[in-house]
């Protein structure tokens, strides 16, 4: 089996945001995007070109053109936004993004009108009518088909890097998991979901395919949903490890540390040098390891095995692409990621605005609400570390 690959220009980018709707008043998850989308499509055309339905009415994706630098991307979801305050400020609602709402029931959830998202309830059941989840997928171009599948080899030691860096997703339905991420285990309980498997090059991956298509396992190579996974039809390398992100500068944060990845990654493949490849029990406990304790968690590093807590990999990560980032026009971007090691990262702001009201929930909403609307995170006091030992299994 023949999988075109429509191979893009050096690096190129693409963001994928996925935003909440939610009552003003209860705070709740509201439906609506069947109706404010039709209100903002441009005259002469039959949808948005950048704000698209979800499986859940209550969803709408905000995604961008193709880009050539991160500050081309954020500027494209701020105008769709921007687009987006008035219709939806006019209902009632608020827009918001976080891993999972706060406390709304995913029993409660209207599915969005569309042949795929009910075959998608129909195959997969109770696994599939819990998704309430949200994320953040960053597309980064890439020239070849071989290429993509190395870079998505090497990017899986980063796995512990972008899911702390986003976590978000402390509370499900109304409770505290104990998790920094609980997306991540939520959107795992999906069959073709998680990480990826390590493969040998774009051959190796036609025929996993191939067998996937043939035993009915998928309808199409769009529905293995792994954390990062080569794009054949855009042509590009699609992080989705990240928990959905509160702010257009914490995006940034994140769209920059991986177009610059791929950019270094790319640049040593041609060089000659080979592109490591960690071992896939590595890369499965260092990712449980950020999902429990997200920037507090101790991950695996190197041949030797030691311990770095994820706050240090990130600020050397931070130093090690900062020429990258120089050359590519998103140092201020890549530098923001200092800021969010600096003051908690999303899950950590929500515990503490849980904590700070008595745990009352609809303030974790209105913080998040006036993080979307401000940009700026909600920072009670500085991050603690976390109780419990963040190596332990």
């Amino acid at each position: 089996m023949r999988i075109p690959f429509n191979a893009s220009e050096r690096c190129t980018l693409g963001i994928e945001w996925e935003l909440m709707l939610v009552d003003r008043e209860t705070r709740e998850l509201a439906s609506g995007a069947s109706e404010l989308l039709p209100g903002i499509v441009p005259e002469g055309a039959s949808e948005h070109p950048f704000a698209k339905h979800e499986l859940f009415e209550s969803t709408i994706e905000v995604i961008t053109g193709i880009c050539g630098t991160v500050p081309d991307a954020l500027a494209d979801l701020s105008r769709t936004v921007d687009e987006l305050a008035g219709p939806v400020h006019d209902r009632g609602l608020a827009m918001i993004c976080s891993g999972t709402h706060p406390f709304t029931d995913w029993r409660t959830q209207q599915i969005s009108p569309g042949e795929r998202y009910q075959k998608l309830l129909d195959d997969m059941q109770w696994l599939g009518r819990r998704l309430q989840i949200f994320g953040v997928h960053v597309h980064v171009g890439v020239r070849n088909p071989d290429k993509a599948v190395h870079f998505v080899n090497a990017l899986t030691a980063y796995v512990p890097h972008f899911l702390a860096l986003s976590a978000s997703s402390p509370f499900w339905t109304g409770s505290d998991t104990g998790l920094a991420s609980a997306r991540s285990k939520v959107f795992e309980g999906l069959p073709t979901a998680g990480l990826p498997f390590m493969l040998d090059d774009w051959d190796e991956f036609e025929r996993y395919m191939e067998t996937l298509l043939k035993t009915r396992a998928i309808a199409s190579i769009k529905e293995v949903w792994w954390d990062i996974r080569p794009h054949p039809d855009f042509g590009t390398v699609e992080l989705r490890i990240c928990d959905g992100i509160p702010t257009l500068r914490e995006v940034g944060a994140v769209a920059a540390m991986s177009q610059c990845l791929v950019d270094m990654f790319d640049r040593e493949v041609d060089k000659g040098y080979t592109l490591p490849r960690p071992k896939g029990w590595v890369v499965r406990e260092n990712k449980w390891r950020a999902v429990r304790y997200g920037l507090d968690a101790e991950i695996i590093t190197g041949g030797d095995h030691r311990l770095v807590p994820v706050r240090q990999a990130l600020l050397e990560l931070v130093q090690d692409l900062s020429p990258t980032a120089e050359r590519l026009g998103c140092l201020q971007q890549l530098e923001h990621v200092r800021a969010i090691v600096d003051g908690g990262a999303s899950y950590e702001r929500q515990r503490a605005v849980a904590a700070a009201s008595g745990g009352d929930l609809t303030a974790v909403v209105d913080a998040l609400v006036e993080e979307f609307e401000t940009g700026e995170p909600v920072v009670l006091r500085p991050p603690a570390p976390g109780q419990g030992a963040p190596g332990a299994v």
